[in-house]
């Protein structure tokens, strides 16, 4: 998703929390058209009131690659009002992030994610995390491992994962081999430049 796209949910957050139930057609529509997986759904689903819904779908929805907006203003089918206040606002938005993808330094590649780095990874990924860690070669025991230590907290489970990644691979445990694994799991690579900036 591009950068002004992204800057649009981010401005108008508060009020799709307010007008739009993801609950039925959305996040369907979203399923069928491959923009969300099974565990996004069921993540959505478990939150246990709509605006968290919502919330959690435009969380999700960023990492989700090129297509991800226009699909969602598709799937605003029963929210006309909606998908024509988006479109306006789309129009109306200039770019303030012209740089989308720039390429990284080798240098960088070769070095390993630091804290803050890791931090920052864990902040822009959804439930799709657990198929990122067993991309980067963890098991599922070391994924539950992560779930039962951080129990309510998402992120912190997240940031666990990758610190024990970083661990078992040492030296391996390279930028260029996380930015792989997200790549291989389609994470929109805005979210490897937020992690480096």
């Amino acid at each position: 998703m591009d950068a002004r796209d992204k800057q649009l949910l981010r401005s108008l957050r508060l009020e799709l929390c307010t007008e739009v139930l993801v609950d039925g057609v959305v996040i369907q529509y979203l399923y069928q058209e491959g923009i969300l997986t099974d565990s996004h759904v069921q993540e959505i689903k478990s939150q246990t009131t709509s605006q968290r819904k919502t919330m959690m779908l435009l969380d999700i929805l960023p990492t989700r690659g090129p297509k991800a907006f226009d699909t969602f203003l598709d799937s605003l089918q029963e929210f006309p009002w909606v998908k024509d206040r988006l479109m306006v606002k789309r129009k109306e938005m200039t770019v303030q992030d012209p740089a989308d993808v720039t390429e990284i330094a080798p240098c960088i590649l070769k070095t390993s994610p630091t804290d803050q780095q890791l931090n920052k990874l864990a902040r822009r990924l959804g439930p799709e995390w657990e198929h990122i860690a067993l991309c980067l070669g963890l098991s599922h025991t070391d994924i539950y491992r992560c779930k039962v230590n951080h129990p309510h907290n998402l992120q912190s489970q997240i940031v666990a994962a990758f610190v024990l990644w970083r661990q078992h691979l040492g030296k391996k445990a390279t930028i260029q081999s996380l930015r792989a694994g997200l790549m291989a799991e389609e994470v929109d690579p805005s979210v490897i430049q937020y992690m480096l900036e």
